[in-house]
């Protein structure tokens, strides 16, 4: 994937919160009163699921989404935007700054920005800047912890926000939703979908991969459910890394 693609997702998503949080965040800067401001800030820790969510709400809301890689400069970034929207990108980043404002103020579509730590830094953040001058619509900002701090050290980027929404983390209802996809045909004790939940951290990514050693376990031995004995034998990740080997 190269970041800007079309997104058909939203039969494969399962409602998370931090779906809906999104979707709800997206809807109330859409629905803004007039001179109130565009943008806006959904922020996490890694693995809560916030790409997910913004896979899904594009394809749900129409939104334009581009996810940022690192190697991009400021005409890729400008490009990769243009791409999502199927335009051809003009020759130089301030007539694709324009190409995209007047897309976004035309179709009346949000813009979805993943990773956006990545444009978080001097030279990138102005374009985000621009976008949302030129166009007044939607620009929704998605990325780390730490991205609400980090955007402090542009006050005219700062003081445009909207709104500022953070991922929650996992519970036990979203354990099982997971669960019924991942594990299909496999009862889990619910003891063992908190302890999937406390090995996890809370958070949706590893809580897929743990479901998915379950589902391994569960193709080898031949079981349909799952007790806290089974789980015993189930080698869960939980994030640490492996200690060193001896004698290696």
């Amino acid at each position: 994937m190269d970041g800007a693609v079309n997104i058909n997702t939203s039969g494969s998503v399962a409602p998370l919160r931090n779906v809906m949080l999104l979707n709800a965040l997206i809807n109330r800067v859409q629905n803004r009163d007039f001179d109130l401001p565009g943008l806006a800030c959904f922020f996490g820790p890694s693995g809560y699921g916030k790409t997910k969510a913004a896979t899904w709400n594009a394809q749900e809301t129409r939104a334009y989404w581009v996810e940022v890689k690192s190697t991009w400069s400021r005409k890729k970034f400008a490009e990769m935007i243009l791409r999502s929207m199927g335009i051809t990108p003009g020759r130089t980043i301030g007539d694709m700054v324009e190409q995209i404002g007047d897309q976004l103020s035309k179709s009346g579509r949000p813009l979805l920005i993943d990773e956006a730590d990545l444009v978080a830094k001097d030279g990138m953040i102005g374009i985000i800047r621009d976008i949302y001058e030129s166009s007044q619509g939607t620009v929704i900002l998605i990325g780390e912890e730490n991205l609400p701090q980090t955007l402090r050290r542009w006050e005219r980027v700062h003081n445009r926000m909207l709104d500022w929404v953070a991922a929650q983390p996992a519970d036990l209802r979203e354990v099982g939703l997971l669960a019924d996809r991942k594990c299909p045909g496999i009862a889990l004790d619910p003891e063992v979908k908190q302890l999937v939940l406390e090995q996890s951290q809370a958070r949706a990514r590893r809580i897929v991969v743990n479901l998915r050693q379950i589902a391994e376990y569960a193709l080898t031995t031949g079981k349909t459910a799952i007790t806290m004995a089974d789980a015993r034998d189930i080698a869960f990740f939980s994030g640490e890394a492996p200690a060193p080997r001896r004698g290696v």
